[in-house]
């Protein structure tokens, strides 16, 4: 398993005969410790394209100092980091674990050394009067060789937080600058040594355009010159991004990360749907089952997620079997985010930004568009909800209901930045809606799972507790099943 944690730093240039300030009588700080030397070798590692520069990430294997081994870091905001380690292993073979993590941007090219770097370390640590460390500082001369470059000198500072605040790397920095040291042109050594040769990905930049488009627009005020097409490529941008983001945090199992990537994939799917008026059929229509099957794949995580929540209180073999089958599925779900079916999938969403697949429709004026699009949706979810009285499977029928009313409610996400109050308004509507239907579908499940596991059992007990939870859990079911029609009365369509 690799070890992560998040790392917040400022980096400073600095000329060769730069003298560090004295640190002393910094608030908070007690003692400045003694210099520390290290000579570091590290070995970078990056696609032939340089995939993970262009994204703001490094991939180095480091020998020497007091944390060698495998150091995967990726942006965590302006100063923050989060990084990853692994133990050194071999020198030109990624660790698994890693490469996994970074599967989304590499999608499936090779990763090879692209660069090394000496650095001759200085380390003086700032520690608090009980002797814990605040911040360290890293006072780096280092040499940089590219694959084909001629090598690279420099001098370069490093403040890194360990159990200080914000305030304490402004302070530290205050001090560097007065001494006259300037913020660094590079968040990291290998982007300042690869320098032009990383190409800033595309995809990326025009995702940024999209939703940086709407945004000033909207908040200047011009609203109704913003075209349907604008609002709705702006939110497939942010969709993407989103799964790009918790692609490596679901990996990881991070808390709630493959729910709220499964959703960002579920509102992909549903705009495309709703928002078909406006998008060309022949290019988006094969993204559906694509998408469909990605949601499947974390669906299968997140089903397993709830009912370990849903259970936490009950018994040790129930939760344990939970819990076992939930690291299966992990394992399915890693399986099928190495799967080239997967990169194909990112490849044609990084299409969808940098070559729109708008029909002639998107053109024309969101205000006057978007109302009739949600209001389409909205009425969808209608006809579903009215279909429960009289089908042969009210379930099926709730369950599709429930489907409609996400659509309805993304679609109106969607609008909420053109339309304003009256979009919010159905988007709540409808997560009412889709709560109170997920509130009864969950139950169903959680049924299911106790039928099943109690066809399993042998003991008695085993059966009584598994009985008295169908029973809980069959009570909560139908509370939520009566209580749809009163939400649904109280709930208003769109009014735009």
């Amino acid at each position: 398993m690799a070890e992560r944690h998040l790392e917040i730093e400022q980096k400073y240039d600095a000329v060769p005969d730069f003298v560090l300030p004295d640190l002393d009588g910094i608030a908070g700080v007690a003692v400045v410790g003694e210099p520390e030397v290290h000579d570091l070798h590290a070995s970078y590692f990056d696609t032939g394209d340089l995939r993970l520069a262009a994204h703001g990430i490094t991939l180095r294997r480091r020998r020497g100092g007091t944390d060698a081994g495998w150091h995967l870091k990726m942006p965590a905001g302006p100063d923050g980091k989060h990084e990853m380690r692994a133990p050194l292993g071999r020198p030109l073979v990624v660790p698994a674990r890693l490469a996994g993590l970074v599967a989304a941007y590499t999608r499936g090219e090779e990763l090879r050394p692209v660069a090394t770097l000496e650095t001759r370390r200085t380390v003086v640590r700032l520690l608090a009067a009980d002797g814990s460390e605040l911040a360290e500082v890293a006072d780096d001369m280092v040499t940089g060789r590219g694959t084909e470059a001629e090598p690279e000198r420099w001098r370069e500072i490093e403040v890194e937080l360990k159990g200080g605040g914000s305030d304490l790397l402004k302070a530290v920095g205050k001090r560097l600058r007065k001494a006259g040291a300037k913020k660094g042109r590079s968040p990291s050594k290998l982007g300042r040594l690869l320098g032009e040769a990383v190409v800033p990905s595309r995809a990326a930049a025009a995702r940024a355009a999209a939703r940086a488009r709407l945004a000033e627009a909207t908040s200047n005020g011009k609203g109704p010159a913003v075209t349907t097409g604008e609002a709705v490529l702006a939110y497939l941008a942010k969709q993407i991004e989103a799964v790009l983001e918790l692609d490596p945090k679901a990996r990881l199992g991070e808390e709630d990360a493959v729910h709220r990537m499964r959703v960002a994939v579920r509102r992909l799917r549903s705009a495309l749907r709703v928002y078909r008026p406006v998008l060309n059929a022949e290019r988006t229509g094969p993204l559906g089952p694509e998408l469909r099957w990605l949601a499947a794949v974390l669906g299968e995580v997140r089903d397993l997620e709830v009912l370990r929540m849903r259970f936490a209180e009950a018994p040790p073999f129930v939760v344990e079997d939970l819990e076992k089958r939930e690291r299966a599925a992990y394992r399915r779900m890693n399986a099928s985010l190495k799967e080239p079916r997967y990169f194909a999938l990112l490849d044609e969403l990084d299409r969808l930004v940098l070559d729109p697949p708008l029909s002639a429709a998107a053109d024309r004026k969101a205000r006057k568009e978007l109302p009739a699009l949600v209001t389409r949706a909205w009425e969808r979810m209608a006809k579903e909800y009215a279909s429960i009285k009289s089908a042969g499977d009210p379930d099926a029928a709730r369950h599709e209901t429930r489907k409609a009313a996400k659509r309805a409610r993304y679609a109106a996400e969607l609008a909420v930045p053109v339309l304003g109050v009256a979009a919010k308004r159905a988007a709540k509507g409808a997560k009412r809606i889709q709560e109170v239907l997920g509130g009864y579908q969950d139950g169903v499940i959680a049924m299911g799972h106790l039928e099943a596991a109690a066809a399993r059992t042998k003991d008695p007990a085993e059966a009584f507790t598994l009985g008295a939870l169908y029973g809980k859990e069959r009570c909560q079911a139908e509370s939520a099943r009566d209580h749809l029609s009163t939400t649904w009365s109280q709930t208003l369509g769109p009014s735009f």
